[in-house]
């Protein structure tokens, strides 16, 4: 089955730590990372999708970030 999880967090290192981190987990990048400004807070926001091939059936109660 493919999974896919879209991770984001405000344009500093963090961002980047939790790309590579599922980078390194085997889950593939999918598209363009997008960038949006958080008015409320004032500041950047930058998300990424990605997407891995595992085993297995899909259930809702998967925890993506585990795999």
């Amino acid at each position: 089955m493919k999974l896919y999880r879209f991770l984001s967090e405000d344009d500093t290192s963090a961002f980047c730590h939790k790309v590579t981190a599922a980078l390194n987990k085997g889950w593939h990048l999918h598209g363009e990372p997008t960038y949006a400004f958080d008015a409320s807070r004032g500041v950047m926001r930058c998300g990424q999708a990605v997407v891995k091939e595992v085993t297995g059936t899909y259930s809702p109660e998967i925890k993506l970030g585990e795999h």
